[in-house]
């Protein structure tokens, strides 16, 4: 069962060697964390420091959150087993790596993802390349082909993300359909503004 937000415990370091020094004592836990950033560029810990920290001992980011005028937060959690990496956090860790700062958990996540295939998940979505079951199922419906041409290549990514993360086959080709669909209305599938239309 999810938790509440209210029910996360908030953590507000005071750098970024505090928000390590955190990680290090309690990487284990199972539980996220909200961790309380400042607002504006002279802030202790900005928020791609605090990404890389994360990555360092094998947690991640995901929900940001306004917090006040001057602060904001992030939930912060460990990265779950098979959980897909995106390009972005992969050339951070390939940073990290050479700079001698990934710790052990943080290895030991990317050496799990890199033998899952979880490392990979997300390449043909970052370079735009369709599965072939996509192509089928746009090509199937009338107006599909062309409207998914016309979305930008922004959305496009997303929702190829969003398909290229169905753990099962069978969620994948419910998301390949309602793509197609969807994208004959016009409408983009898994995003906000297409929903309850």
């Amino acid at each position: 069962m999810a938790r509440a937000a209210e029910d996360v415990e908030r953590l507000e370091p005071a750098d970024r060697a505090a928000w390590r020094a955190w990680l290090a004592a309690h990487h284990a836990r199972p539980a996220p964390v909200w961790l309380v950033l400042r607002k504006g560029r002279d802030a202790p810990l900005t928020q791609d420091a605090a990404v890389e920290e994360a990555l360092c001992f094998g947690w991640i980011d995901s929900l940001p959150r306004k917090l006040d005028e001057q602060r904001w937060m992030l939930l912060v959690s460990p990265r779950k087993p098979r959980s897909p990496w995106s390009r972005v956090n992969k050339a951070r860790v390939e940073r990290l790596v050479a700079a001698g700062l990934m710790a052990p958990p943080g290895l030991s996540k990317v050496a799990a993802a890199q033998a899952d295939g979880s490392w990979d998940v997300y390449e043909a979505a970052e370079s735009l390349e369709e599965p072939a079951g996509l192509t089928t199922a746009l090509a199937a419906v009338p107006d599909a082909a062309a409207a998914w041409a016309r979305f930008a290549p922004s959305a496009r990514k997303g929702i190829l993300w969003w398909i290229a993360a169905a753990r099962t086959p069978e969620t994948r080709a419910k998301r390949m359909a309602e793509t197609a669909r969807l994208a004959a209305m016009g409408l983009r599938a898994n995003f906000p503004e297409s929903r309850g239309r």
